[in-house]
């Protein structure tokens, strides 16, 4: 039986997630129905994907009797509100990340998933790439020794898309690019709770971050140092650095298809698309949809991979480096 997919949104981000999503095979995923705000949206982006049914209301696809788990792909500051639709409606969800726009909000999500009995994972999709699966590899073996530091950076010039500078939008650099270096430092060292964070970081003139950075002190004297901008072009590579070498995530270290392990590189590409794609490297979204599907099949209501204490983790942290950058959200009030 294919996992039956309904889409909640019909922007940029979900046209990636079912063109990557087409990309598996047809009696594993079907997209049954699309929601977006105004009926004529989904019923636009369900002719383009080939979709039997488009709803004019999130409300309409959380009654959808045929459909097993929703992608929601509204931007953040809509996360809380969708969730909780979805797993009041029995639907099991996998929520693009940020999971929210705060911890409070991810506790709430997190609690009205448990309360349902429903699977709901946030969408860190770069954990799934098949390089992000041999680094967990590579580190369990204890390939490069003991992990003594880790550093990453993103950056691109995006400050004038105005969902990543509008505060009420959920703008701001954390949330929106720090969180692919901060899920790659906590996955680095298995979900450890730093000891200490430091931020420092500037701020555009709409009250959000631009430019961060950040150094973690883990146990065992390890660091970690991130660096993620919305203003300038960064390296957006990482680098883990062991006591018996090294493992370099070469640019773009959020959608990985490349590693080099103590010198050596070796390719993961990830499959062409149907249509053309908004972002790239986007058919690695692939990656995550087959890993809810597993969990479903296994009757699981979370993944290991990102576990609801790893979405809570990246959210506490998240809120203190906010907080250290002086960045704060209605949400948090």
């Amino acid at each position: 039986m294919a996992t039956s997919w309904g889409i909640c949104s019909a922007g940029k981000i979900s046209h990636d997630f079912t063109v990557a999503l087409n990309t598996l095979p047809a009696e594993d995923h079907r997209v049954v129905a699309v929601a977006a705000r105004r009926l004529e949206d989904a019923q636009e982006f369900a002719k383009k994907h080939n979709i039997p049914r488009a709803y004019g209301s999130y409300e309409e696809l959380a009654r959808d009797p045929d459909i097993d788990v929703v992608y929601v792909g509204v931007i953040h500051p809509h996360h809380l509100s969708a969730c909780r639709l979805f797993a009041d409606a029995k639907k099991n969800v996998l929520c693009e990340k940020p999971l929210a726009m705060n911890a409070k909000q991810v506790t709430e999500i997190l609690s009205s998933a448990e309360r349902n009995d429903v699977f709901l994972m946030e969408a860190v999709w770069t954990r799934f790439f098949p390089a992000s699966v041999e680094i967990r590899r590579l580190l369990a073996r204890g390939e490069v020794g003991e992990v003594k530091l880790v550093r990453a950076e993103f950056g691109v010039p995006v400050k004038d898309v105005p969902r990543s500078a509008q505060k009420e939008l959920g703008g701001g650099a954390t949330l929106d690019l720090g969180v692919y270096c901060l899920q790659f430092v906590c996955m680095v060292y298995d979900g450890e709770k730093p000891e200490s964070i430091q931020a420092t970081g500037v701020c555009m003139d709409t009250g959000v971050d631009e430019t961060v950075v950040v150094t973690m002190k883990f146990s065992r004297d390890r660091l970690a140092v991130f660096t993620y901008s919305s203003g300038v072009w960064l390296s957006n590579d990482a680098v883990i650095v062991g006591s018996k070498g090294s493992i370099r995530i070469p640019a773009h270290m959020w959608c990985p298809t490349s590693l080099v392990v103590n010198g050596e590189e070796t390719q993961y590409p990830v499959p062409a698309p149907r249509l053309p794609l908004n972002f790239l490297n986007s058919t690695g979204m692939r990656y995550e949809a087959e890993e809810v599907r597993q969990c479903l099949l296994k009757g699981l209501k979370e993944s290991a991979v990102v576990s609801h204490a790893d979405s809570l983790l990246l959210a506490e942290v998240e809120d203190e480096i906010r907080r250290q950058v002086g960045v704060e959200y209605s949400q948090d009030r």
